[in-house]
């Protein structure tokens, strides 16, 4: 998962509203959105590689997604990262407590963004700055550094959710996930990739011949508990693969 745009706003009719792309290598074999069989608490997609997951939700309220931290130089990892997701919605630990373990053994996987919901709360986790933060109410950003960093997409998708908080539907929330439009080389980030690979990760919605957007995701969650979540797959060059509805 490369960009997350959210709303958090409890005590609101929807008090979490998400629009997210999921990026990652075509070739790595990968399950669209379901109830888990091994795990039926578990409604996301699933890495067929390791396991885990980059985004889901859980039967009881929970909500877990992940973002990689772009550090080309970083160790290779002993974890895969999606088994933090998939732990915390399969699981009924609070979330305080939790994140104080993962950040107890954060040097077991590679850089990572973790969000964390319930009902009532929600926390963001930078394994680069040790230190879990309860979020505010608020509309915020999150790709592959820290939370709101002013990346040219973050920014533009960002602003776009906060334009449909008054009547957000998951059509509307898919189409800001959807801009393919990448920023002028002068407002690019350096992370050490290059500049002609910055400038494919740039836009919101990343398509090459190898890697790219897999999934765009849109949540919503209503005050009374109910969810509605809608899946879109992609393969190279951004075909579109499929659609997922889940309701609960």
């Amino acid at each position: 998962m490369c960009l997350i745009v959210f709303a958090w706003r409890p005590g609101h009719a929807q008090p979490l509203i998400v629009a997210a792309n999921r990026d990652e290598f075509y070739a790595r074999p990968t399950l669209p959105l379901a109830q888990w069989p091994d795990a039926p608490d578990v409604y996301a997609g699933r890495d067929q590689e390791a396991g885990g997951t980059w985004l889901g939700i859980s039967a009881d309220g929970r909500f877990a997604a992940l973002t990689n931290i772009r550090e080309p130089h970083q160790p290779p990892a002993r974890t895969s990262r999606g088994e933090l997701v998939a732990r915390f919605l399969s699981g009924s630990q609070p979330i305080d407590q939790y994140l104080a373990e993962v950040n107890g053994r954060s040097i077991e996987y590679a850089g990572f963004n973790l969000l964390l919901g319930t009902r009532d709360e929600m926390w963001h986790y930078n394994a680069n700055e040790s230190q879990p933060t309860r979020l505010k109410p608020g509309v915020y950003g999150l790709s592959n550094a820290g939370l709101d960093t002013p990346w040219p997409k973050l920014l533009k998708a960002r602003a776009a959710l906060g334009e449909l908080l008054e009547d957000p539907q998951p059509h509307a929330l898919l189409a800001i996930m959807s801009d393919p439009q990448t920023a002028p080389f002068a407002q690019l980030p350096d992370t050490g990739v290059g500049l002609a690979t910055e400038s494919l990760l740039s836009s919101v919605f990343i398509a090459s011949a190898s890697y790219g957007t897999r999934v765009s995701t849109a949540l919503i969650v209503n005050a009374d508990g109910t969810r509605r979540m809608v899946e879109r797959s992609f393969g190279p060059q951004g075909g579109r693969l499929g659609e997922i509805e889940l309701n609960l």
